[in-house]
């Protein structure tokens, strides 16, 4: 019997095992969830990570899969995920010329320095770290959608040489360990050093597709031959959350681009802002089960 044929057979078995109910809610579950991650992406310039990795926490919990594994199968979902969304954000805030190109430019080789930086903490990191990596980020993106207003500017336009190239890596280490595109942190580093939201956000559109190629390849690699994964599970890759999540984003991410630059987002923000902090509480619960 050929390992397709195996694969397929493990497949069915596992689905066999799920109640017909349980699995159409996981698919409306994850269907919902990839329109937001893709209105998201366009709205707010991020990969749509912050959505992504949580749903997936809790579906694949359904799935009886190892603690150990759990959290890097997510991010490494969110991460191949992040890429139809972030080239889909990208192109359509390009076309109204609010990519700043040069600045993609001078992160591109830092940014994939921190991915791989990230990648190899990846293979060894513990199911605490990540979610301490995650919950750190969130809170973070939440008290600057919450008072970003009151964050003062660092300068009025972002620094040169070995500054620039921290940045770079930062963002590149940050986001591959917690499953986002990039834009989170770099919509903040972007804005405190004088450029516009809306430019921040078209920019960061194209830090997603930076982080995410490689960040995903790197998650496949750092997962390849790790027990405990689901079926249809390449490395640290699910394509069942693939599939499931990437049509609806794909379909949303082009009119999040287009809201970006015509509606007040204040009290989005301060939405979006609760969820992050209640998926934290989550996730801070979880560790006393670790």
């Amino acid at each position: 019997m050929s390992a397709g044929h195996i694969l397929f057979d493990n497949f069915s078995h596992t689905v066999s095992l799920i109640p017909v109910s349980k699995l159409l809610v996981l698919g409306a579950v994850l269907l919902i969830a990839g329109a937001i991650v893709g209105f998201l992406a366009g709205l707010f310039g991020i990969g749509g990570g912050t959505v992504i990795v949580p749903v997936l926490y809790e579906a694949f919990g359904w799935f009886a899969v190892p603690e150990d594994v759990r959290m890097p199968l997510c991010i490494g979902t969110s991460l191949a995920v992040i890429i139809p969304t972030s080239i889909s954000a990208f192109a359509t805030h390009r076309k109204r010329g609010a990519v700043d190109i040069q600045i993609l430019k001078v992160w591109l080789l830092p940014i994939v320095f921190g991915v791989l930086i990230g990648i190899a903490s990846a293979r060894f990191a513990s199911p605490t770290a990540f979610k301490l990596a995650f919950v750190a980020i969130a809170i973070m993106t939440a008290a600057r959608l919450v008072w970003g207003h009151l964050l003062p500017n660092l300068s009025s336009d972002l620094p040169n040489g070995g500054r620039m190239f921290g940045y770079g890596v930062t963002i590149g280490a940050s986001s591959t360990l917690v499953g986002i595109g990039g834009g989170l942190v770099a919509n903040m580093l972007m804005t405190l050093h004088g450029r516009s939201i809306q430019r921040a956000i078209a920019t960061s559109s194209g830090i997603g597709i930076i982080v995410a190629i490689p960040g995903t390849l790197g998650y496949v690699i750092a997962g390849w031959g790790k027990s405990g994964l689901p079926p249809l599970s390449f490395g640290f890759v699910s394509l069942i959350g693939l599939v499931l999540l990437m049509p609806a984003s794909l379909l949303t991410a082009r009119a999040g681009a287009a809201l970006a630059h015509t509606l007040p987002k204040r009290l989005l923000e301060q939405a979006f802002a609760g969820y992050l902090l209640f998926v934290s509480l989550r996730l801070v619960v979880s560790l006393t089960g670790d």
